[in-house]
This record gives structure tokens, sequence and C-alpha cells, in this order.
């Protein structure tokens, strides 16, 4: 460019403003909402069993049976298991590294948690 040329007015425009401006549409905003809710449930990992669980964490039966003050054929009998106390699915659960333990139910539509640690906490205290 020369000297003399014209200067052309700026057209940035900062990248929250941006977003702003286009989430004022009510329709994009609920579209937006929708993919979130979306990309959030896709993100969530189904576990079908303790197993999982030990796995994802990247642990074997020995390490979370170590955790746990066990042997590895207690670990191995309890993740074959079909029912348990609730006690018992926060520690197995906290020897994996878990930093919460809670089971969501959903009833009549709303979504309720229950968080495993108070109850653990309640049973002890």
């Amino acid at each position: 460019m020369t000297e003399n040329a014209p200067q052309l007015p700026s057209k940035f425009v900062r990248g929250n403003d941006h977003l702003n401006r286009l989430l004022a549409d009510p329709q994009l905003a609920a579209d937006v909402a929708e993919a979130h809710v979306a990309a959030e449930e896709m993100d969530r990992v189904h576990a079908m069993n303790l197993a999982m669980i030990r796995k994802a964490a990247q642990m074997t039966q020995t390490e979370v049976a170590k955790k746990l003050g066990v042997g590895q054929a207690a670990v191995s009998r309890l993740e074959s298991r079909e029912d348990m106390l609730l006690s018992t699915l926060y520690d197995y659960l906290t020897a994996t590294g878990a930093d919460t333990a809670s089971i969501v139910v959903t009833v009549h539509g709303r979504r309720i948690e229950l968080d495993l640690g108070i109850i653990h906490g309640a049973r002890t205290t």
C-alpha cells in the first residue's frame, strides 16, 4: 500500500461480540443449546458393569483389591455380582479413582441424582 491510499474502515469484530450478536437470535440460541446437550450426551460413558469402570481407570483387579484391603478374587466376585449394598458400590468406585459417586434416576421425567458419598458418610457417622 502507498501512503496516499485511502484507509479502509476496520471490519474487525471481537469474537465474543460476534457470538453474542449471533446468539441474540432465539432460534440460533436454541439450536446451539440443543447441540450442546447432544454433545454432552455423546461424551457420557455408559458403563455396563463395574469392570468397565475399573478398565476406564486403567486399573487391574489386584490394584483395586489392594485399595479395598481385600484379595483379587473378592474384586472379581464383586464385579460379577448382580446386586450389592450402596456402601459397597461407593467403596469400589472410590477405589477406582472416582472423585464423586452418584446414581441418576428419572422419575416422571424429572432427573434426580443420589450422592453416594453423602449416604456413605451418613452411614459411618
